[in-house]
C-alpha cells in the first residue's frame, strides 16, 4: 500500500518480517512485510522489508514469528459487572438481572473505577485497542461513574466510547430494575446531556467518545427511548441499546406495546446509520431486512449469549444482507473471561451450529467481525478497522511461533482457530500499552486486588440492605 507521507521529525517504529493480515476491504495480506507507524498514524503497509532508513526511526521490530492485525474493537460491554462475576449462573437472562439488580443498585464511584480498571486490563492486554463501555446504572448519591469509567480509560491508554445508558422504567411501571435502581426521564436526559458536554471528542484522533444508550425495552420508558434519539441527534452523537436478545424480551414487547422489539424500535426513531443494538438474537428476516435498509449496527456477544441461554445470532444472513456487525465482550457478569479475542473464535464455532453449518462463518470474516466490523458500528471506519496508510496506529502485533500455534500454517486460522495468542506488542494511537503479554499503562495485581476488594465491599453491602 502507498505510504502516507509524514514529516521527517515524526518519530516511527518500523515493524518487519511479519505476516500481516490488513482486513481492508480488498482483504490484502502479507507472508512477509512490513508496517511502518509515524506518530499516530501508519505511514505504510507493504510486502517485503521497509523501506530503507526511514527518517527518525526510535525503534524496530522483527516480527519474524508474528502476525500483525489491526487492534481488536469491542462494541458492547458493562464494566461494572466485573465485581459481580461468577453469580447466578444457571439463570436465563430476565431471572438473572432480578437476581443481580438489587446488587447493582448499590455500586459507587470507587467500585465503578475498579471494575472498569479490571474489565479494561483485561481485554487491553489481549488485543483490544478500542473498548466500549454501556454503563446503564446511576444509583442517587454514588458519585460521577461517568467520569471514573473515562478516567479509567484514559490511564490505560486505550481508545473508548462509553455509551451512557439510563434506565427509567421500574417494577412498579412494568419493568424489570427495583424502583430504587433507576432515574427519572428527566435525570436520565439531563446526565446524558452533560455527559456528552464533558467528554464527547468528534475528532479524527478522538480517544474517547460518547454515546447515548438507554438500556432496553424492559427496563426504559417508550419516551426515554423517543427523547434520548431526539437528543443524540441534535448534539451528533451516536445511539446504542439492546435489541432481541431473548424470546422474553421478544414476549415482552409484544405484550406490552403490541410488536416486536424491531418494530417498537423503528417507531421511537430507533433504526439508522447511527445506531447499534446489542445482541439481535431473535432476528426474522423483516428485521434483518429493516437493519440493513436502515444501516443499523449489530453487537454480537457470542459467550454471554451461550452463558444466558439466550440463543445463536443470524449473523450470516445479516451480513449477506449488508447489516454492519461487530463483536462485544459483553458485561463480565455474563462472560466471566471478559476477553474479546476469544470471541473470535466462540463466533466462528457458535454460528457453526445453526443453520448454515460450517459455511456460516470462516476465519477471515471473524476477524473482520472484531476489527474492521467493530469500526462500522462505532461509526469510526474511516480512523481505525484495518491498516491502511493514513488511518489510526492500532495495531497488534499476535506471537504465533509458540507450542500453541506453531504447527497451523496459516497464520489467521491460528490466530480465530487456535488458543488465545499472545501479545507481544499493541500499539494504541501509536504507543505501546501491552509488550510481551504484559500491560505497560497499568499494575495488573494492583488492579486485582482492588477489584477484589471492592467485590467483596459490594457483596457486604448488598447482604446488609
Amino acid at each position: 500500500m502507498a505510504a502516507s507521507a509524514a514529516p521527517e521529525h515524526v518519530e516511527r517504529i518500523v515493524i518487519e518480517n511479519c505476516s500481516i493480515a490488513t482486513v481492508d476491504a480488498d482483504d490484502t495480506e502479507y507472508a512477509s512485510g512490513h508496517v511502518v507507524v509515524a506518530g499516530n498514524r501508519i505511514e505504510s503497509v507493504g510486502a517485503g522489508r521497509a523501506p530503507e532508513n526511514p527518517a527518525n526511526v526510535v525503534r524496530r521490530i522483527d516480527g519474524t514469528g508474528h502476525l500483525v492485525t489491526p487492534g481488536l474493537i469491542n462494541t458492547h460491554h458493562h464494566f461494572y459487572q466485573w465485581i459481580t462475576r461468577g453469580l447466578a449462573t444457571d439463570h436465563n437472562l430476565f431471572d438473572w438481572l432480578v437476581a443481580l439488580y438489587p446488587t447493582w443498585a448499590r455500586i459507587d464511584e470507587p467500585m465503578v473505577r475498579a471494575a472498569a480498571q479490571g474489565s479494561l486490563a483485561m481485554m487491553a492486554r489481549g488485543g483490544v485497542t478500542t473498548a466500549m463501555d454501556h454503563h446503564y446504572v446511576y444509583p442517587r448519591g454514588s458519585g460521577d461513574l461517568s467520569g471514573a469509567i473515562i478516567g479509567a480509560a484514559r490511564d490505560m491508554g486505550v481508545r473508548f466510547t462509553l455509551a451512557r445508558g439510563s434506565m427509567d422504567r421500574s417494577v412498579k411501571d412494568g419493568g424489570l430494575p427495583p424502583d430504587f435502581a433507576v432515574e427519572t426521564l428527566e435525570g436520565a436526559l439531563a446526565g446524558t446531556e452533560a455527559t456528552i458536554d464533558a467528554h464527547h471528542d468528534a475528532s479524527f484522533d478522538a480517544m474517547t467518545q460518547v454515546a447515548a444508550a438507554p438500556c432496553s425495552p424492559f427496563s426504559i420508558s417508550t419516551e426515554l427511548l423517543r427523547q434520548g434519539a431526539e437528543l443524540a441527534r441534535r448534539k451528533g452523537v451516536r445511539m446504542h441499546t439492546h435489541g432481541s436478545e431473548t424470546v422474553e424480551e421478544e414476549k415482552f414487547c409484544h405484550e406490552l406495546f403490541g410488536m416486536g422489539p424491531t418494530d417498537y424500535f423503528e417507531s421511537t426513531g430507533w433504526l439508522g446509520e447511527d445506531v447499534w443494538m446489542a445482541h439481535c438474537v431473535h432476528m426474522n428476516d423483516s428485521d434483518i431486512a429493516a437493519f440493513a435498509r436502515t444501516g443499523t449496527g449489530v453487537a454480537h456477544c457470542p459467550s454471554s449469549n451461550a452463558r444466558l441461554a439466550a440463543g445463536i445470532a443470524r449473523v450470516p444472513d445479516m451480513l449477506a444482507a449488508g447489516v454492519p456487525v461487530g463483536l462485544g465482550v459483553d458485561g463480565t457478569a455474563s462472560n466471566e473471561s471478559g476477553e474479546l479475542h476469544t470471541e473470535l473464535r466462540n463466533a466462528l464455532l457458535i454460528n457453526r451450529l445453526g443453520a448454515h453449518r460450517e459455511k456460516a462463518l470462516n476465519a477471515r470474516q471473524a476477524l473482520r467481525l472484531g476489527t474492521y466490523g467493530g469500526a462500522q458500528v462505532l461509526g469510526r471506519a474511516g480512523q481505525i478497522g484495518s491498516l491502511e496508510p493514513g488511518k489510526l496506529a492500532d495495531l497488534v502485533l499476535w506471537k504465533l511461533d509458540t507450542l500453541a500455534h506453531a504447527s497451523i500454517a496459516d497464520p489467521v486460522t491460528a490466530l480465530v482457530f487456535g488458543a488465545a495468542a499472545p501479545v507481544t506488542l499493541s500499539l494504541v494511537d501509536g504507543r505501546p500499552v501491552v509488550e510481551d503479554n504484559h500491560l505497560i499503562t497499568a499494575d495488573e495485581d494492583a488492579i486485582a486486588r482492588a477489584t477484589r476488594d471492592e467485590a467483596r465491599r459490594l457483596a457486604q453491602i448488598a447482604a446488609g440492605a
